[in-house]
């Protein structure tokens, strides 16, 4: 699992590091990962360089966060974050602290990480700084906050959604005072920024144990200052790799309020689109999909939509697959119609208006449900005929 460019990355650093007289170490998730056999593509390093002393190390360097001790170091095969080892100061806005102190002990540095599976740091040689017990704490699968965990929610916040998320992401389970502190300190979700929850969200909906995560969301208490209704035992089953259809599918529990409820979460509009089109996909999958269904919505919309419906037992029987149903349509798309609004206006004489569009759709429809060939004379003389119709 380090045989990749990033880690490749970060040991080559490590090793010009400590051929210039200072300690480095990998630290945070990509140490974590490796313990689980999970594949890393942030692999940051620390070291007790101090952050001018690293920019002299290397020939090329970006300052993306010298203020907190982070230089971007860019080595050639892939960028990796160096910070310097630090304790923090005091922490006023439950996010961020007001300043950090750089320090040369690691211990120091790792006793100011949130749990103890982030707090291990990997040498070189691949051997492991644990001084927190977390190897052990992952093999039991236990998510157990550095230190005194209401010291650590107080200064951010956000680690209380990230014990969640990582349950659900992980499977792990928090521990017993760590989830206590959580549910005595949950109100001060309401400080994070929504843009963070929701990343935080982005990731718990692509978990491998999403019911779980939501269970302790409830249980916590966050569940009270979070924005919507998590329904706890709609998540049962519920797996996805796409964290949009995560919010898709927190969305149609939403109800009507869906969009209000989405928004706060500050979801881009991209990602509203997609949303709507699988709420869509799904409500018309109630009446069973028409052949223009299929031409409107796209693969991934329909998939989403046909796996909620069969979440919620709404469907007891497989379906033809979409794929083949799709590559089966006359057309696929809206600009193969081999006739538009100019060819319209010529035909009839008329001046643009309402009808214009209305006309141009009345075609599309009758081409993908097969009634019309998408040859240019069939539609001209379809077209006259719908004319003088209305004449």
């Amino acid at each position: 699992m380090q045989n990749n460019k990033e880690w490749q990355a970060a040991f080559s650093v490590i090793e010009q590091l400590e051929e210039a007289g200072f300690e480095a170490v990998v630290v945070g998730g990509a140490v974590r990962d490796a313990l689980l056999n999970r594949q890393a593509h942030d692999v940051d390093v620390a070291t007790n360089a101090l952050p001018q002393e690293v920019k002299t190390v290397f020939n090329r360097t970006v300052d993306i966060g010298i203020q907190h001790g982070t230089v971007l170091v860019l080595e050639p095969t892939a960028p990796v974050e160096v910070t310097t080892y630090r304790t923090d100061g005091e922490y006023t806005d439950h996010r961020r602290p007001e300043e950090v102190h750089f320090v040369r002990s690691l211990k120091e540095d790792l006793q100011r990480r949130d749990f103890t599976m982030n707090a291990i740091a990997m040498r070189r040689d691949g051997t492991f700084v644990d001084y927190y017990n977390g190897q052990r704490d992952i093999e039991a699968g236990v998510i157990r906050a550095v230190g005194e965990a209401k010291v650590r929610f107080a200064e951010d916040a956000l680690r209380m959604l990230r014990a969640v998320r990582f349950s659900a992401q992980l499977g792990f389970t928090i521990e017993a005072k760590t989830l206590q502190a959580i549910q005595e300190k949950a109100s001060d979700i309401a400080w994070v920024a929504k843009e963070r929850i929701k990343a935080e969200l982005d990731k718990l909906w692509v978990g491998k144990d999403v019911y779980n995560g939501i269970k302790k969301l409830e249980e916590s208490g966050l569940v009270s200052y979070l924005q919507g209704d998590f329904q706890v035992e709609q998540w049962k089953g519920f797996s996805v790799q796409n964290a949009t259809c995560g919010w898709a599918y927190f969305a149609l529990i939403q109800g009507d309020q869906w969009q209000e409820v989405l928004r706060a979460y500050r979801l881009s509009n991209k990602e509203m689109a997609f949303v709507k089109a699988v709420l869509g996909a799904f409500h018309a999958l109630q009446k069973g999909w028409t052949s223009m269904d299929y031409f409107t919505y796209s693969l991934e919309e329909l998939e989403a939509a046909q796996y909620f419906a069969q979440l919620k037992e709404l469907m007891n029987h497989s379906q033809q697959s979409i794929r083949e149903v799709q590559a089966s349509l006359p057309i696929r798309h809206r600009q193969e119609l081999v006739v538009n609004g100019m060819d319209l206006l010529q035909w009839s004489g008329q001046k643009r208006g309402p009808w214009l569009k209305e006309a141009l759709q009345l075609i599309l429809t009758a081409v993908v449900n097969g009634e019309l060939t998408n040859e240019q004379n069939h539609i001209k003389d379809w077209f006259a005929r719908e004319y003088d119709l209305k004449e």
